[in-house]
């Protein structure tokens, strides 16, 4: 289970430190892609693999999830841990989440998110703000 939220840097070849409690269970190898709110998800190959079969489920006819599918699967790229616990991240995933040098990796159970740290403090500023209205329809949906 990932949870937490961690600083780290980009180096100037793209690679970025994994928190160390997270690299055993990275070791197998992982999957990065584009994700949502201008961010990357990463995914150990087990939880990838799930998702990617619901993924190629989806029906083909409807638009949206095509889109969905087109922009979780054809973006997504096998990434491994190197012996100092970096993870090489692609060019063009970079420039999706605006990565610059000040990464937060935030743990969210079964992903890992990979932000850039000025769009994550604003995307946390109003969350936070909104967190009443969140939780209420949330409540609504049973959580």
């Amino acid at each position: 289970m990932f949870i937490g939220e961690y600083q780290h840097s980009l180096d100037d070849k793209g690679r970025l430190q994994v928190p160390v409690k997270f690299r055993s269970d990275l070791k197998s190898g992982a999957v990065v892609t584009r994700g949502l709110d201008s961010c990357l998800f990463l995914y150990t190959k087990k939880s990838w693999t799930e998702l990617a079969k619901r993924l190629a489920g989806l029906p083909i006819a409807k638009a949206k999830t095509r889109a969905f599918a087109r922009l979780m699967l054809a973006g997504a790229m096998d990434v491994e841990i190197d012996s100092q616990g970096r993870i090489l991240l692609p060019d063009y995933l970079r420039k999706y989440a605006g990565l610059k040098r000040q990464v937060v990796v935030a743990g969210l159970y079964n992903r890992l998110e990979l932000w850039d740290e000025v769009k994550w403090s604003n995307y946390k500023k109003v969350t936070e703000k909104d967190s009443g209205d969140i939780a209420e329809a949330l409540s609504e949906m049973g959580v």
